[in-house]
């Protein structure tokens, strides 16, 4: 992780503030404040955050914790972030493929951007902010027996209707990425 420069990090905070400013829907009962005050007192996650946006996913807030004070920012971007499509679930299904193996995998690729992918009540929880994936679908975070068998989780919205749906965490698509959740 590296420091993001003076003038990019001072831009890249405008243009998070305009999109909270633009979706008070998403963050009910909280003021840009409260937001800039988290990220001026955490500026070693402002790099992850920024590779959320560079990738594509237009982060925002979505969630704050009442305890800590802590923001959630996520991945609000109508189509799943298209600088993180064409990844296999993780590593383990990465290396089950025997031949046309994808650059990455999106536990892979989150780690090195320093985020997480959704929960599924996450992705959930999204879904009922907005049109999300309604042409593209996103890995979420699988349970560990659903791993063990070789799958994984994803989640899309088709039809007025959520799903989360399963495939083989060695496939990968060129309309299937991951959605990053980052804490602050």
């Amino acid at each position: 992780m590296k420091p993001l420069p003076k003038a990019r990090r001072l831009d890249f905070i405008d243009a998070l503030k305009s999109r909270f400013e633009a979706h008070p829907g998403r963050h009910p009962d909280l003021a840009w404040d409260a937001v800039e005050i988290r990220l001026s007192g955490h500026p070693d996650k402002l790099w992850s955050l920024h590779e959320m946006e560079r990738t594509g996913g237009e982060p925002d807030v979505v969630s704050r914790d009442a305890s800590t004070g802590a923001v959630q920012f996520i991945d609000c971007s109508p189509q799943t972030p298209k600088g993180r499509v064409s990844v296999c679930y993780d590593r383990a299904g990465l290396e089950s493929r025997k031949e046309h193996r994808p650059e990455t995998s999106a536990v892979d690729l989150a780690a090195e951007m320093g985020v997480e992918l959704l929960t599924e009540a996450d992705y959930l929880a999204l879904q009922t902010l907005g049109e999300f994936d309604t042409k593209t679908s996103s890995w979420v975070l699988s349970p560990p027996d659903v791993r063990e068998l070789g799958g994984a989780l994803y989640g899309e919205k088709r039809y007025g209707r959520v799903f989360i749906g399963h495939n083989g965490a060695q496939s990968y698509y060129a309309v299937r990425g991951f959605r990053a959740s980052l804490w602050i």
